[in-house]
Order: C-alpha cells, then sequence, then structure tokens
C-alpha cells in the first residue's frame, strides 16, 4: 500500500509550534517514504468548531511549506459512517446508553471516596465511568433513551474484551532506519467503558478517528507522545469493526518554558502570532529541532 500519513487538527483554535511540528514531521514522513501527505479537518464537534479556524490553519500550514490533496476530508460530513460503526457495535450487544451527567458521576464517585472507597482514574485522569445502566433491560434502556433525556453511548468495555486476544501495536519512528521500532501491550481496561457517541454528536474522538484512518487508507500514525495510552482504545475499535491496524509513532511534545505541554485552551502562542512578530518559516522549523 502507498504510505499514507496525516496531520489531522481541530478547528477550535490556531495552530500552536506543537501542531507545527507534528503536521511537518508527517509530510516529511510521507516525502521520505515516497508516500502522501493528508489534511483532516476534525470538526465533529459543531458548537466549538469555526470556519475561520480552519482557514487559519490552511494559511499556516501553507505558510510552512506543506501541500496536500483535496478536497479535504472533514469530520462533520461523516456522520453517516459513525452512526454505521455504532450500529455494528450496538449489534455485537456492546454498547449502552449512560445517562449520569460528568458533574453527577463525580458527586458519587467523591461520595465513595469520602466513605474510604478508592476510585480508578482513566490515564487522562478522569474518573472511570460507574456504569449503572450496564445492567439494565434493554426495555428499561429503550424507554430512557426516547423520553429525551440526554445520553452518551459507552463501550461496555469488559464485555468487548472478553471475546478478544491481547492486543498490541506496533511504533515504528518513519524517520529512522526500519526494522527500528518496539512493540507495546494494550491496555484498555484502564479507560473503562469510555464514550463513542451522544444523542446529539454521532461520534467521540475515539470513534471517528479508527474509522476515518481506514476510510482514507492511513498506514501510519504519527501524532503526539500524550495519545499513546488511548492507542488501547483504538486497538479495540479496529479490531471489533474489522479495521485495519496502521503503524504507530507517537513523537516527543513542543514543551513551554514551564515545561508544559503546548495547548490552544491556555493560549500558547499561534503560528499566525509568530508570522505577525516576522518569523520566518525556516526560523520556526528550526526552533523545533528539524
Amino acid at each position: 500500500m502507498l504510505p499514507t500519513f496525516r496531520f489531522a487538527p481541530s478547528p477550535n483554535g490556531y495552530l500552536h509550534r506543537g501542531h507545527a511540528f507534528s503536521a511537518l514531521l508527517n509530510a516529511r514522513a510521507a516525502d521520505r517514504t515516497g508516500g502522501r501527505f493528508l489534511l483532516r479537518i476534525e470538526d465533529i464537534d459543531r458548537t466549538r468548531s469555526r470556519p475561520a479556524f480552519e482557514a487559519a490553519i490552511c494559511e499556516d500550514l501553507a505558510w510552512l511549506g506543506l501541500r496536500w490533496p483535496e478536497p479535504v476530508l472533514r469530520q462533520s460530513e461523516r456522520f453517516p459512517a459513525y452512526q454505521e460503526a455504532l450500529a455494528a457495535l450496538d449489534r455485537l450487544g456492546l454498547l449502552y446508553p449512560a445517562f449520569l451527567t460528568r458533574a453527577e458521576t463525580n458527586r458519587l464517585v467523591a461520595a465513595g471516596e469520602r466513605a474510604g472507597r478508592a476510585w480508578p482514574r482513566d490515564p487522562d485522569g478522569a474518573v472511570l465511568y460507574p456504569g449503572p445502566e450496564r445492567d439494565w433491560p434493554e426495555s428499561r434502556r429503550r424507554a430512557a433513551m426516547a423520553d429525551g433525556r440526554p445520553y452518551a453511548l459507552r463501550l461496555d468495555m469488559k464485555r468487548a474484551l472478553a471475546g478478544l486476544p491481547a492486543l498490541s501495536w506496533r511504533e515504528e519512528d518513519p524517520l529512522a532506519e526500519a526494522g527500528d521500532g518496539a512493540l507495546f501491550e494494550a491496555d484498555p481496561r484502564a479507560w473503562g467503558d469510555v464514550v463513542l457517541g451522544r444523542k446529539e454528536v454521532p461520534a467521540s474522538y475515539h470513534l471517528a478517528v479508527v474509522v476515518d484512518d481506514a476510510h482514507q487508507s492511513v498506514t501510519h500514525v504519527v501524532r503526539g507522545l500524550d495519545l499513546r495510552p488511548a492507542t488501547a482504545v483504538h486497538r479495540v475499535l479496529q479490531t471489533l469493526l474489522g479495521l485495519p491496524e496502521p503503524l504507530y509513532f507517537h513523537h516527543r511534545l513542543i514543551l513551554d518554558a514551564d515545561g508544559r505541554k503546548l495547548s490552544k485552551s491556555r493560549g500558547s502562542q499561534a503560528i499566525r502570532a509568530l508570522r505577525a512578530a516576522g518569523s520566518t518559516p525556516a526560523a520556526v522549523i528550526a526552533g523545533l529541532g528539524l
């Protein structure tokens, strides 16, 4: 297969140097392997996505010298594909509607911890969902969903893993010598019953990313080290849905002066701000160690 790499930002803010590093790394890997570099817009969250941010993403990447084939895939145009994947998992009996809000879940967990019962948390630090609906009869689930209450569709992780072998994935630096890689064991149980869709949004990041990578024949997933633990969830979904497994590489993160990961939510300096201050593409690239 043609080596295929992708950079998939969300248009909910401006790109910073961490995004630039990931995009450039993917583009260089595609060039080195004679493959292709794709841009994908992950705008599944319609409440936060803005056309102006999407336009800025394209401007910044072009300023850095990157090119990609058109048309660009947008997740907002892929809702039927995500619904089809959810339906396939539902037919396997692996989904259940979860009605507790985040605040209700946190209150329940806090009460238990005050009573001395430790509660597990996922690799991102969020409490695992208690799952009271997991044992509801189907009639009660359907009635609650029809009642108009907000809900999330969660994967029954224990049931999902019951019929699967031990899962793993291979990591290889696409810019290193061939065969210089490592095998990682997946620990999906650490994530608990992850959200795969909501009443108002037909897919979560976890579901959309594996469906879209398969749709675009992505062979190499090159992304930040902070996403390495989530690969365990993606391997579960790929296996359940019969999707191909790409090679992975989780690259180093670009940190701020305080040693923290760059973040749009914290206002990390944007590429467009560097442009406005008179920086050049070559200076930005050199500053990233590329």
